[in-house]
């Protein structure tokens, strides 16, 4: 675990020098969805950073694209491309746009995103045509997809449209992950529009349903255990995370859902990071 603490930190100092760097971006959630994506990809995920299209790989299907910067830094620590590159955020004509963009066809990334609801459309399309398509990863089971949402994209529609279309198809290779760190760029998901029980919810459209620590690693990688094992139906892991996690400074506060760091508050994040 203390490699894994180690790589979520490193992930957590490239997107904040990156956003700095870049001027603009999405600092909040980013910085909490990186003790997922550190677990997914360094302890769990089918993947070969040296032969990104490897027909055997899982998927990651980044739903909330703003967040895009904590998929380019993990697949930078992962070998996907140079760390130097992070650099580049948002600048014009780089790999990494402000929202995940196929066009630029950056190594590791799956798909576009940004327009909040659709992803999940996209990840059970890709779970449905593995299944079809009989691939595997050599153990007789089809090729997993991941779909990481955020809290305040349950209010879309088209998120339980693909939920209902994703039990229906029985597709157990189909696996959501809700970063449920209860704000949204307008304030409190509850107060904008409520969602729980989002756990019954869930479990009336027929998913498996797990609720979890999002920081917790050993909690995370349970749960993607038991989204593996689940067999007839999709699983959704509810994670339950702190915005802005890593800097105590701005957790907690959704300010900073589309703000970035100045190049001087970069230092006291950094400094915040290893306390």
């Amino acid at each position: 675990m203390m490699d894994l603490q180690a790589k979520a930190k490193h992930i957590r100092e490239l997107i904040l020098t990156a956003l700095a760097e870049a001027g603009s971006g999405h600092t909040g959630g980013s910085l909490d969805l990186v003790d997922i994506f550190t677990v997914l990809y360094f302890n769990h995920l089918h993947h070969d950073p040296k032969h990104p299209d490897w027909e055997g790989r899982d998927k990651v299907v980044l739903s909330i694209g703003h967040t895009a910067p904590v998929l380019y830094a993990t697949l930078a620590a992962a070998g996907y491309f140079p760390e130097d590159e992070m650099l580049t955020l948002r600048k014009l004509g780089s790999r990494l746009q402000g929202h995940p963009s196929y066009e630029f066809r950056l190594p590791g990334l799956e798909t576009c995103s940004g327009s909040l609801g659709q992803g999940l459309g996209v990840a059970l399309g890709m779970a449905l045509a593995a299944k079809m398509d009989g691939t595997s990863i050599g153990s007789g089971t089809e090729n997993r997809v991941f779909c990481i949402m955020g809290d305040g994209e349950q209010q879309e529609g088209s998120v339980w449209e693909s939920a209902m279309a994703a039990a229906h198809h029985k597709l157990d290779n189909l696996c959501a992950i809700i970063d449920r760190n209860r704000l949204q760029i307008d304030g409190g998901t509850e107060k904008v529009m409520a969602i729980d029980p989002l756990r019954d919810k869930w479990a009336a459209f027929g998913w498996h349903t797990i609720e979890i620590d999002g920081h917790d690693f050993s909690q995370i990688k349970m749960a993607l255990e038991m989204a593996d094992n689940e067999k007839g139906k999709p699983t959704v892991i509810i994670a339950d995370t702190i915005m802005g996690k890593g800097v105590k400074s701005i957790e907690n506060n959704n300010q900073w859902h589309g703000k970035v760091p100045t190049k001087e508050q970069l230092k006291d994040f950094l400094h915040e990071l290893h306390q």
